[in-house]
């Protein structure tokens, strides 16, 4: 077993694609500033951070502190992905610790971070009510799922094209609060429409996190009421049909409408003729 020091809090950890590499992020502490540090298993450096960027504070005078909340490798180690509390992303040159682009998401907090698979989407869940999908290439916006409570967290279904989404009123305040007020429930949204369609119950406190089973069979949820609770998916959620037609559906339903179109301005050309004969 190794220890790998830091000086501050650490609020995130991820492996990069090479299994060797790791790299962390860590709060603001007395005189330091909050840092992203990058380790290598197989260096002779031991447990020092090969790499250091320094994340200095921000506002007049450099009076306030920014505290990083996830940090992602990217697609094959391009650059690392580092989401903040004051709603912003950035993405750094792991080699030379650079910052290459930042973009301002949200309004508030960034609770969580989460790539698909292939890490060409990521979903952002924030304290601002929304939840956010973005192109993880461009860092292009590309939906908003909209509620009416904190999303702690939120995943991508690999099965289906639907968002799983969890939060709720914040802690504090959850002991005076009945479960159904607090709004503690995981919520279901159509990826491409935006729309929920379905939420599940349980809980008795705000939802902090949530991963779909790799078979997609089911979920699991972990909330601030000290339980993690699997919910298998019903045989209807699983049957469900995607209401978007298929391809050949579409160009069927196309043809279709030529036809019925061809047969309309036929039957129209006759009436024409039949009124000229009669006159």
């Amino acid at each position: 077993m190794e220890t790998f020091p830091h000086r501050g809090p650490v609020r995130g950890v991820h492996w990069a694609e090479d299994n060797q590499r790791f790299a962390t992020i860590s709060d603001p502490f007395v005189e330091h500033n909050a840092k992203i540090s990058i380790f290598d298993t197989a260096s002779e450096s031991g447990t020092m951070p090969i790499l250091e960027i320094d994340i200095p504070k921000e506002g007049p005078g450099g009076s306030k502190r920014v505290n990083a909340t996830n940090i992602w490798w990217t697609y094959l180690n391009e650059h690392l992905f580092v989401s903040f509390d004051n709603g912003t992303v950035r993405l750094y040159d792991p080699s030379t610790g650079q910052m290459v682009k930042q973009v301002r998401i949200h309004d508030k907090k960034i609770n969580r971070v989460q790539f698909n698979q292939d890490k060409t989407l990521f979903l952002t869940s924030s304290a601002d009510f929304t939840s956010k999908l973005y192109d993880a290439v461009h860092l292009e916006h590309l939906k908003t799922y909209k509620t009416d409570r904190p999303i702690n967290d939120a995943v991508i279904s690999e099965h289906k094209d639907h968002i799983l989404l969890g939060g709720g009123q914040e802690a504090m305040s959850v002991t005076t609060t009945a479960g159904k007020v607090g709004k503690f429930e995981t919520r279901f949204f159509h990826l491409v429409y935006q729309e929920e369609f379905g939420c599940v119950k349980g809980h008795f406190g705000p939802i902090n996190a949530l991963a779909i089973n790799p078979n997609g069979l089911n979920y699991a949820s972990g909330a601030e009421d000290g339980y993690v609770r699997l919910h298998p998916f019903d045989k209807s959620y699983l049957d469900m049909v995607d209401p978007v037609p298929e391809d050949d559906q579409a160009l069927f339903s196309d043809d279709e409408e030529e036809e019925e179109e061809a047969e309309a301005e036929a039957e129209e050309d006759g009436k024409v003729v039949e009124q000229e004969a009669k006159q």
